[in-house]
C-alpha cells in the first residue's frame, strides 16, 4: 500500500509539473489554427477587394520646429 502511495504522489506531481506546459501548448496550436486560417482567407479574397480593404497611408510634413533643433 505504501509503494502504491509513492506512485501515485509522484504521478501526481509529475501531472502538476507537466500541466502548465501542456495547457500554453495547446494555447499556441489554437493561435497558430487562427493564424493559419486568417492567412487563408486574406489569399482567398479576391484582387480588386483586397486592395480596397487596404489603408490609405498619408504624408505627414515634417515640422518647422522641432524640439529636437532648437
Amino acid at each position: 500500500m505504501n509503494t502504491f502511495l509513492s506512485y501515485l504522489v509522484i504521478a501526481a506531481l509529475f501531472i502538476l509539473v507537466l500541466l502548465p506546459a501542456l495547457v500554453g501548448l495547446a494555447r499556441e496550436r489554437h493561435i497558430d489554427r487562427q493564424l493559419r486560417d486568417a492567412e487563408r482567407r486574406r489569399r482567398a479574397q479576391p484582387p480588386e477587394a483586397a486592395g480596397a480593404a487596404l489603408p490609405v497611408k498619408a504624408t505627414r510634413r515634417p515640422y518647422l520646429r522641432s524640439w529636437a533643433r532648437v
